[in-house]
């Protein structure tokens, strides 16, 4: 029997590479996000290569996500692998000067978006004894860097809640996975710098990780014996050192 992934923030990024990625395998795909149109491009793009369902809502409300997830069709419903990686960044400011709207933006999708999505999947794991939980993280999980403060808390929060799940899920033989990607080419530079021209220097000077990149880690690491679990895995490009370490060239 093919094994169902559920991916979050698929419509774009490391989520988009991933459905391609496990669609290549024939691995049966749940894609939720908050563009439908994207979602119905990416569902006729890979409906060939496997089964596509699609579920258009937005992580950050708790109603809309839990009435989503009890939507899904019976063939649909057992999902194997849950891929917590819809989240955000925005703005780039000192604490004193930070928007408490962005603020809100990055707890609401980055934190509590992916406690109500796991919320809402976990239950029929824990019933059947069996999943894999990868929760896309990032090095700022890891580090804290100048400017970075709220971004930074939501994504060591993110590891804090991986690691918990790790421990309360072990009696039930549950996976739990954190992958934490350095620089990857995205649009969550657009997003983060709010489409200011700032945004495009980003990734200039080096070889920034590819989407492709994180959904061939994820697929590794998924695709372990039954004995082995990928807990925590950073990933850098080989320019990057840190999150303030970057080696350009111009």
């Amino acid at each position: 029997m093919k094994k169902i992934a559920l991916i979050t923030g698929a419509t774009s990024g490391i989520g988009r590479a991933t459905a391609h990625e496990f669609a290549n395998h024939g691995i049966h795909l749940i894609l939720c996000g908050r563009r439908e149109e994207r979602l119905e491009t990416i569902k006729k793009a890979l409906k060939k290569q496997t089964e596509v369902y699609t579920l258009n809502f937005d992580v950050k409300d708790k109603n809309e996500t839990f009435k989503a997830i009890e939507s899904l069709p019976d063939e649909f419903k057992n999902i194997d692998i849950l891929i917590n990686n819809a989240g955000n960044a925005h703005g780039l400011d000192s604490i004193q000067s930070g928007n408490t709207d962005d603020w809100d933006a990055m707890m609401d999708i980055n934190v509590k978006g992916l406690l109500y999505v796991s919320k809402a999947v976990i239950p029929n794991m824990t019933n059947r004894k069996t999943g894999h939980i990868i929760n896309i993280g990032s090095s700022a999980g890891k580090e804290v860097y100048p400017k970075g403060n709220v971004y930074c808390a939501s994504k060591h929060a993110v590891l804090a809640i991986t690691e918990g799940m790790r421990i309360d899920l072990n009696e039930y033989g549950i996976k739990v996975c954190a992958i934490n990607p350095g620089l990857v080419e995205t649009e969550f530079s657009q997003v983060r710098f709010k489409g200011d021209a700032i945004a495009d220097n980003v990734y200039k000077g080096y070889k920034a990780l590819q989407p492709q990149d994180i959904a061939e880690i994820i697929y590794f690491a998924i695709t372990r014996p039954p004995h082995v679990n990928i807990a925590d895995l950073l990933v850098f490009p080989t320019a990057q050192a840190s999150s303030t370490i970057v080696k350009k060239e111009f």
